[in-house]
């Protein structure tokens, strides 16, 4: 039985300077769940994800994911864990064979040929192996993208926008491969994402930012209700678009 949480950030803060981009964030992230991290552009997200891959150190505030101190033995946690955007390209003078064959060595992967074929088969383009990635449209480089992170079969995956300017079908398609990795693995998902069909499709918990701290927390459905809306896009403009002082949660709260 696992008594840890797969991530868990208590009170975590970052400055740059006079700006404080995260304001005292705490939450935890259960093995084998979906969380979504939503917010407007500058609330946080993107330096939250950058700091729970230990790109970024934070200000002060501690950062565990597989139980390890993202500080002080990162390098203990980070074969386990991936990543991916669609923001970050791969080396695109490279093939997607070539790039995938790179990546697999980083990991540090054995059978690295027998790996790279059931990724291109389960995402469909073993067609496009021997492709410069610079010449793929943005829905083939999203699915070689993702299969990327998969290469080191993360427990914890961290999803930057992974459905971002893609057509209704292919983001489907994408969806359907994350939760079926997720169902055969156990793995952790933890995305940031502007689609709220997604999040109320996938995710198990949503976390609600604004200004670089949570202001609101539960369900998909909990917030439905609790906004009194339809939808997550609902309330997320609700969200986005409240005055200080108006959100349902203080940040650090626990969900009702």
């Amino acid at each position: 039985m696992r008594l840890n949480p797969a991530i868990a950030v208590d009170n975590l803060v970052k400055r740059y300077g006079a700006v404080q981009a995260l304001d005292g964030l705490s939450f935890h992230v259960e093995h084998g769940s979906t969380c979504a991290l939503l917010g407007g552009n500058g609330a946080g997200k993107t330096t939250t994800l950058a700091i729970l891959l230990g790109v970024l150190l934070p200000s002060s505030g501690s950062v565990r994911v597989l139980g390890e101190d993202m500080v002080r033995s990162r390098y203990r946690v980070l074969p386990r864990m991936n990543f991916t955007s669609p923001y970050v390209d791969l080396p695109k003078k490279l093939t997607v064979r070539e790039n995938l064959v790179v990546f697999s060595h980083l990991y540090g992967l054995k059978q690295i040929r027998r790996r790279i074929a059931e990724l291109a088969e389960q995402f469909e383009f073993a067609a496009l192996l021997d492709r410069y990635y610079g010449t793929l449209s943005a829905g083939q480089r999203t699915r070689v993208s993702v299969a990327k992170a998969l290469l080191n079969r993360p427990e914890v995956l961290l999803l930057d926008e992974p459905t971002a300017s893609l057509d209704p079908d292919i983001s489907d398609r994408i969806r359907t491969h994350l939760l079926d990795y997720q169902k055969q693995s156990g793995a952790t998902l933890f995305l940031a994402s502007h689609n709220m069909v997604e999040v109320e499709r996938i995710c198990h918990q949503v976390l609600m930012m604004k200004a670089g701290a949570i202001v609101d927390r539960g369900s998909p459905r909990q917030l439905i209700a609790r906004y009194g809306r339809s939808s997550m896009e609902e309330v997320f403009l609700d969200v986005a678009r409240a005055g200080p002082g108006k959100a349902v949660l203080a940040a650090g709260a626990a969900p009702r």
